[in-house]
Protein backbone atom coordinates (compact mmCIF):
# COMPACT_ATOMS: atom_id res chain seq x y z
CA UNK A 1 0.00 0.00 0.00
CA UNK A 2 1.37 3.42 -0.91
CA UNK A 3 1.96 6.19 1.58
CA UNK A 4 -0.74 8.89 1.02
CA UNK A 5 1.75 11.65 1.81
CA UNK A 6 3.84 10.59 -1.18
CA UNK A 7 0.98 11.05 -3.65
CA UNK A 8 1.43 13.67 -6.31
CA UNK A 9 -0.71 16.78 -6.35
CA UNK A 10 -3.74 16.33 -8.61
CA UNK A 11 -5.42 19.73 -8.13
CA UNK A 12 -4.53 23.18 -6.86
CA UNK A 13 -6.59 26.19 -5.84
CA UNK A 14 -6.51 29.58 -4.24
CA UNK A 15 -8.53 32.56 -3.14
CA UNK A 16 -8.80 35.66 -5.32
CA UNK A 17 -5.87 37.52 -3.71
CA UNK A 18 -3.70 34.39 -3.42
CA UNK A 19 -3.21 34.61 0.35
CA UNK A 20 -4.83 31.17 0.74
CA UNK A 21 -3.44 28.42 -1.50
CA UNK A 22 -4.01 24.70 -1.34
CA UNK A 23 -3.35 21.44 -3.11
CA UNK A 24 -5.37 18.26 -3.28
CA UNK A 25 -3.82 14.84 -3.67
CA UNK A 26 -7.00 12.87 -4.44
CA UNK A 27 -9.38 12.88 -7.34
CA UNK A 28 -12.34 15.21 -6.89
CA UNK A 29 -16.02 14.41 -7.13
CA UNK A 30 -18.07 16.15 -9.78
CA UNK A 31 -19.73 19.46 -8.90
CA UNK A 32 -22.83 19.79 -6.72
CA UNK A 33 -24.74 23.06 -6.84
CA UNK A 34 -26.49 24.07 -3.62
CA UNK A 35 -29.51 26.37 -3.71
CA UNK A 36 -30.17 26.65 0.06
CA UNK A 37 -30.59 30.13 1.51
CA UNK A 38 -27.34 30.03 3.51
CA UNK A 39 -25.29 29.10 0.44
CA UNK A 40 -27.00 31.75 -1.67
CA UNK A 41 -26.39 34.43 0.96
CA UNK A 42 -22.78 33.36 1.49
CA UNK A 43 -21.81 33.13 -2.17
CA UNK A 44 -24.03 35.81 -3.65
CA UNK A 45 -25.99 33.30 -5.75
CA UNK A 46 -25.47 29.52 -5.66
CA UNK A 47 -22.67 27.46 -4.13
CA UNK A 48 -20.97 25.20 -6.66
CA UNK A 49 -18.54 22.81 -5.00
CA UNK A 50 -16.61 19.61 -5.21
CA UNK A 51 -15.15 17.73 -2.25
CA UNK A 52 -12.24 15.70 -0.99
CA UNK A 53 -11.27 13.86 2.20
CA UNK A 54 -9.78 16.19 4.80
CA UNK A 55 -6.45 14.38 4.80
CA UNK A 56 -6.08 14.91 1.04
CA UNK A 57 -6.13 18.73 1.17
CA UNK A 58 -2.97 20.55 2.20
CA UNK A 59 -2.58 24.29 2.63
CA UNK A 60 0.52 25.59 0.86
CA UNK A 61 0.29 29.12 2.25
CA UNK A 62 -0.07 30.73 5.62
CA UNK A 63 -3.47 30.20 7.22
CA UNK A 64 -3.51 33.70 8.69
CA UNK A 65 -6.10 34.86 6.14
CA UNK A 66 -8.39 31.82 6.48
CA UNK A 67 -11.38 32.57 8.71
CA UNK A 68 -13.98 29.97 9.69
CA UNK A 69 -17.55 31.07 10.33
CA UNK A 70 -19.83 28.64 12.19
CA UNK A 71 -22.95 29.08 10.07
CA UNK A 72 -25.01 26.45 11.92
CA UNK A 73 -24.71 23.75 14.56
CA UNK A 74 -23.94 21.40 11.68
CA UNK A 75 -21.29 23.18 9.59
CA UNK A 76 -18.80 26.00 9.19
CA UNK A 77 -17.66 27.99 6.18
CA UNK A 78 -14.12 29.08 5.36
CA UNK A 79 -13.29 32.33 3.59
CA UNK A 80 -10.39 34.69 3.02
CA UNK A 81 -10.41 37.68 5.37
CA UNK A 82 -8.42 39.74 2.85
CA UNK A 83 -10.35 39.32 -0.42
CA UNK A 84 -13.57 37.72 0.87
CA UNK A 85 -13.43 34.61 -1.34
CA UNK A 86 -15.84 31.89 -0.21
CA UNK A 87 -13.65 28.78 -0.25
CA UNK A 88 -14.72 25.88 1.98
CA UNK A 89 -17.65 24.24 3.73
CA UNK A 90 -16.89 21.71 6.47
CA UNK A 91 -18.79 19.78 9.11
CA UNK A 92 -18.23 21.09 12.64
CA UNK A 93 -17.56 17.67 14.13
CA UNK A 94 -14.61 15.68 12.80
CA UNK A 95 -15.74 12.32 11.49
CA UNK A 96 -19.42 13.30 11.40
CA UNK A 97 -20.93 11.89 8.18
CA UNK A 98 -17.45 11.59 6.73
CA UNK A 99 -14.53 13.92 7.25
CA UNK A 100 -14.19 16.07 4.13
CA UNK A 101 -13.89 19.59 2.74
CA UNK A 102 -16.43 20.94 0.27
CA UNK A 103 -14.34 23.21 -1.95
CA UNK A 104 -15.59 26.08 -4.07
CA UNK A 105 -15.40 25.03 -7.71
CA UNK A 106 -14.40 28.58 -8.60
CA UNK A 107 -11.32 28.43 -6.38
CA UNK A 108 -9.75 25.58 -8.35
CA UNK A 109 -7.07 26.43 -10.90
CA UNK A 110 -8.32 23.79 -13.35
CA UNK A 111 -11.87 22.45 -13.41
CA UNK A 112 -11.66 20.81 -16.84
CA UNK A 113 -11.98 17.23 -15.51
CA UNK A 114 -15.15 18.10 -13.54
CA UNK A 115 -18.79 18.27 -14.56
CA UNK A 116 -21.91 19.37 -12.72
CA UNK A 117 -23.61 16.26 -11.33
CA UNK A 118 -26.58 17.58 -9.33
CA UNK A 119 -28.54 20.49 -7.92
CA UNK A 120 -29.33 20.18 -4.20
CA UNK A 121 -31.81 21.92 -1.88
CA UNK A 122 -33.77 23.00 -4.94
CA UNK A 123 -36.93 23.66 -2.96
CA UNK A 124 -35.07 26.59 -1.34
CA UNK A 125 -33.79 28.13 -4.58
CA UNK A 126 -34.29 31.82 -5.25
CA UNK A 127 -37.42 32.93 -7.06
CA UNK A 128 -35.38 35.04 -9.48
CA UNK A 129 -34.02 32.11 -11.52
CA UNK A 130 -35.10 28.79 -13.03
CA UNK A 131 -33.31 25.48 -13.42
CA UNK A 132 -33.58 24.56 -17.07
CA UNK A 133 -30.67 22.18 -17.55
CA UNK A 134 -30.91 18.39 -17.57
CA UNK A 135 -28.90 17.94 -14.40
CA UNK A 136 -30.65 15.95 -11.63
CA UNK A 137 -32.43 18.07 -9.03
CA UNK A 138 -32.83 17.09 -5.39
CA UNK A 139 -35.36 18.86 -3.18
CA UNK A 140 -33.20 18.53 -0.05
Amino acid sequence: MSDPTSQKTKHTGRCLCGNIRFEIKSELNDISVCHCQQCRQWSGHIWASTDCPTDQLTFTSSLSSLIWYKSSDHAKRGFCKTCGSSLFWKLNKEGEEGDYYAISAGSLNDTSPLKMKRHIFCRYKGDYYTLEDNIPQEET
